[in-house]
């Protein structure tokens, strides 16, 4: 005990390190669109927790002893961490060219902005936790760091297409060549093959947004991409390359802003294909607020 009242920096500094390790671990997740890979995936970006967490909770002597030169080093960690979105960007795309159903470029900047903002969590929960330890006691620094591990988990997920739409299953038509989903066309079909297929083994939803806020995400081609996206990636989907006909759809009724899904699952589950639905992220690009504008 006495060692730690004495070495007050160097504990802060530690204490700091390792809520700032803990925080990115807790953020750091493989789900189903199986990125960051497992495992070298994940230690890439724990290394960077790593090395943000070290940033921030060095920075606190640094600038208690004067020591100005710290901030030049945060700026430079933020130029590292932009670098890192970028990395994450381009090897997302990459990827999504060997993808039956992409994620589009939409998804994919959303991601990359994740992972930059989840290191400048990083930075904040260790810089905060390492400063409470100096300034007060290490005991307060404990604290502080699990209400920074509380904050992080907060922000670990966004919003979701549930927050502003509904969705319920509807029947797929095949009438001649057109293919409907409820009342909504969606395309053209003209192989008997592909008819029959459909016949068998299409799923059908209407999603109706609750405001219309909600309307004007539903109708953006991001986010219609990532929800396809997501739906074929957890129910599969029943089709090869050079099948365009078998492709999942979206459309959009223009009239009230209903929007139409189509896809032919590998596992038919119609329930399931709801909750995926409400699930789906609402990505930060799609959100656009006309009712807030003041004309």
């Amino acid at each position: 005990m006495e060692l730690i009242i004495e070495n007050k920096y160097l504990t802060g500094v530690v204490i700091g390190v390792l809520f700032g390790v803990l925080t990115r671990i807790m953020l750091l997740r493989t789900d189903y669109r199986q990125y960051p890979t497992y495992p070298h995936g994940r230690i890439i970006h724990i290394s960077l927790g790593v090395i943000a967490a070290g940033l921030g909770a060095v920075a606190v002597p640094s600038l208690l002893g004067k020591d100005y030169t710290a901030i030049t080093f945060l700026s430079l960690a933020a130029q590292q961490f932009r670098d890192v979105r970028n990395m994450e960007r381009e090897t997302l795309s990459k990827l999504d060219e060997m993808e039956l159903v992409p994620r589009g470029a939409s998804y994919i900047e959303g991601i990359a902005m994740v992972f930059e903002g989840r290191n400048y969590l990083v930075i904040f929960s260790a810089f905060m936790t390492t400063m409470f330890c100096v300034l007060f006691a290490w005991y307060w620094g404990i604290l502080f760091g699990l209400l920074a591990l509380l904050l992080s988990y907060h922000f670990r997920s966004g919003k979701t297409l549930g927050s502003i739409s509904d969705v319920r299953l509807e029947e797929v038509r095949v009438e001649g060549p057109n293919l409907y989903v409820g009342d909504i066309y969606i395309m053209n079909v003209g192989l008997a093959d592909s008819q029959k297929l459909i016949r068998e083994r299409g799923l059908g939803l209407i999603a109706t947004p609750k405001t219309r806020d909600g309307r004007s995400a539903l109708g953006n081609l991001g986010q219609r991409q990532a929800l396809l996206h997501d739906l074929s990636t957890i129910l599969g989907i029943y089709r090869d390359s050079g099948e365009p006909s078998l492709v999942p759809l979206s459309k959009l009724d223009i009239r009230d802003g209903r929007l139409g899904i189509f896809l032919l699952p590998i596992m038919k589950d119609g329930e399931k294909a709801k909750r995926v639905f409400l699930n789906a992220a609402l990505l930060e690009s799609a959100i656009k607020m006309p009712t807030e504008v003041k004309l």
